[in-house]
């Protein structure tokens, strides 16, 4: 049985005046799950059966990407918006806390809900994503500069979208396959699932807002320390974010603890889907 055959669902929620598409298995207590760029919900599919076993897994399709609503305004792809979005959702599927589990942008996301709604966070578990105070640190560094090149091309109004929709979204493809370290870790239907859902209508835009507001999104000058319970995985051949940003983690977060992949790209979670959730489980078990 492949794991797109089991028990999930898709269905719609609205929150902070916005539908909501996630896919969900099991029952019990909430855990929430959100995605990167240029994924959506499909990017925990190794993890949702898994974790169903003991929890109500959600796994969101983030504002503007995929089936959720896309609003046209740039100034709709705010933190604010976002920490609006996760909280409307816990609440709305009848949960007032959950263990949140997020990548990259969506990692974003759950540092800063982290911040602003502690209570509402059982734990907390990011991959490949830095504290917000750290990856602002590193962007000083020339390696880090380089490494986030993209963040400051995806500025350029409409010409990202060109090049990312060319020659039938074979930039998507690129970014998958040539970032992940084991090239068995995506299917060509994974490669079109991502495609199909870039290429909806007003999706790219959508999702490059994420990177226009960015600096807006990530620059914050105090940060509070976290009393959330945190795991943070990182492979340490991500290309995009380089394992130094998670150095000095454990000065905004007092109860943290990181596990280390070598060899594994950006992609933790779906390059290594056993380990990943080896580490998950013994940090949940605790």
């Amino acid at each position: 049985m492949t794991v797109l055959e089991g028990t999930w669902k898709h269905e719609y929620i609205v929150s902070n005046g916005i539908r909501l598409h996630y896919v969900t298995q099991g029952e019990g207590p909430l855990m929430l799950m959100l995605h990167g760029f240029p994924e959506f919900w499909y990017s925990w599919r190794h993890q949702i059966p898994e974790f169903a076993k003991d929890y109500k897994v959600v796994a969101l399709d983030l504002r503007g990407y995929n089936e959720s609503d896309k609003p046209q305004e740039q100034s709709a792809y705010v933190m604010s918006e976002f920490i609006k979005d996760v909280k409307g959702v816990i609440q709305g599927l009848g949960y007032e806390r959950c263990v949140l589990v997020a990548h990259d942008w969506g990692g974003a996301i759950a540092w800063h809900f982290a911040h602003a709604h502690p209570e509402m966070l059982e734990r907390l578990i990011v991959l490949n994503i830095p504290h917000p105070a750290k990856f602002t640190e590193g962007l000083r560094t020339p390696q880090q500069l380089m490494r986030s090149w993209y963040v400051f091309f995806f500025q350029i109004p409409v010409l990202p979208e060109l090049l990312l929709q060319a020659s039938d979204y074979q930039a998507i493809s690129t970014a998958l396959t040539a970032m992940a370290i084991d090239k068995s870790t995506f299917s060509s239907e994974d490669i079109e699932a991502y495609k199909n859902a870039a290429a909806k209508r007003g999706a790219l835009t959508a999702m490059l807002n994420y990177y226009r507001n960015g600096f807006d999104n990530m620059l914050r000058q105090e940060w509070t320390l976290l009393t959330v319970p945190t795991l943070m995985i990182w492979g340490e051949a991500d290309k995009a974010l380089g394992k130094e940003l998670s150095y000095g983690t454990q000065e905004f977060v007092r109860d943290l603890q990181i596990r280390y992949l070598p060899n594994v790209s950006h992609w933790v979670q779906q390059e290594q889907p056993e380990l990943v959730n080896q580490y998950m489980r013994e940090f949940l078990s605790e």
